[in-house]
């Protein structure tokens, strides 16, 4: 063996005895994506104040234009962490996605409506009309709730699918009777004159929790990681209250409607505290949201397979962070 190859090999075999690894070794990136919805806009907040970098974890933000797009980049292990709704874990967990959600942004209590033109004014006067949504998603979601409360099925509708922001459009444009959307693309199909919320997720407490979801084999292989991302929303929130006009201003710009518009989605959207997390995952609040959306789900037809809940909801990296 030629010296120099000899001294490089004692210095590997040295670094591997006592623990270390070559200086240039450094923990790598996670992506992270989500999309328009307000309970997720403080992670733009959290990027560009610098907050994941203080946590200790590397981060690649990705926004989204379609909703759909970042649940199949989840789902596909494209990307390592999402902002999706419950029932939409479900939804991919039902498909073989192995998923885990670890934090609760908020519950949506209003910011995710059916909306309907001028001369409907209920969700029963919606049988035989055109209702748009994205199907299979959010929205798709809500619609058959309220179809289930008004006593009708979605075969008593004519159901156009469609991505949230093209739905939003097509009903401002007149070409549907009825669209299922969220925030901000309410704004859009409310500017349609005499338009009206005929029902929204206000009308379902709980029904559409919002989540930090991790593949599971990110939670187990780099904990560490999601314990900084879990960390990094609660810092964000306390920077938020402490800085409520810079935060809207980015929020805003990221929604890409005005800071007005913007603080009119407050209400619809109910952000969770440490505490509200800390609750919703050890008083069974949250597993109980889960069974029951699952059984939905399953029965509206939304899943194919009734999803699994072994191992959908870990508590470990809420229960970590420090009041």
């Amino acid at each position: 063996m030629r010296p120099l190859a000899a001294a490089l090999l004692l210095f590997l075999l040295l670094c591997t005895a006592c623990g270390g690894q070559p200086p240039s070794a450094t923990p790598s990136k996670l992506t992270l994506g989500f999309s328009a919805w307000p309970g997720w806009f403080p992670w733009q907040v959290a990027q560009e104040k610098g907050l994941f970098a203080k946590n200790g974890v590397q981060v690649e933000l990705k926004y989204f234009d379609s909703y759909t797009d970042s649940l199949t980049a989840l789902a596909t292990g494209n990307i390592d962490a999402n902002s999706q709704t419950l029932n939409d874990t479900l939804a991919s967990v039902s498909g073989g996605a192995k998923q885990s959600v670890v934090l609760v942004n908020d519950n949506s209590t209003g910011n995710d409506q059916i909306i309907a033109r001028p001369g409907i004014s209920s969700v029963a006067q919606l049988k035989g009309r055109t209702v748009a949504a994205e199907q299979g998603t959010v929205d798709h979601y809500l619609l058959l709730l309220a179809l289930r409360k008004a006593g009708l099925k979605q075969a008593d509708v004519t159901f156009k699918p469609l991505p949230t922001d093209a739905a939003a459009a097509a009903f401002k444009a007149g070409q549907v009777d009825a669209v299922g959307v969220f925030a901000p693309f309410t704004t859009t199909a409310l500017e349609l004159p005499g338009s009206t919320t005929i029902a929204s997720s206000r009308d379902f407490p709980g029904a559409i929790p919002d989540h930090l979801v991790v593949t599971r084999s990110l939670a187990s292989s780099r904990p560490e990681a999601v314990r900084g991302l879990v960390k990094t929303w609660f810092d964000t929130l306390a920077w938020i209250a402490q800085n409520r006009g810079e935060a809207l201003t980015i929020m805003a710009r990221r929604a890409g409607v005005s800071e007005r518009a913007y603080a009119d989605y407050d209400a619809g959207t109910t952000i969770f505290s440490l505490a509200d997390n800390r609750e919703a995952f050890t008083s069974g609040s949250l597993g109980r949201q889960a069974a029951e959306i699952a059984a939905f789900l399953t029965e509206s037809g939304l899943a194919d397979t009734a999803p699994s809940l072994d191992g959908l909801l870990d508590p470990r990296f809420i229960q970590g962070v420090s009041s």
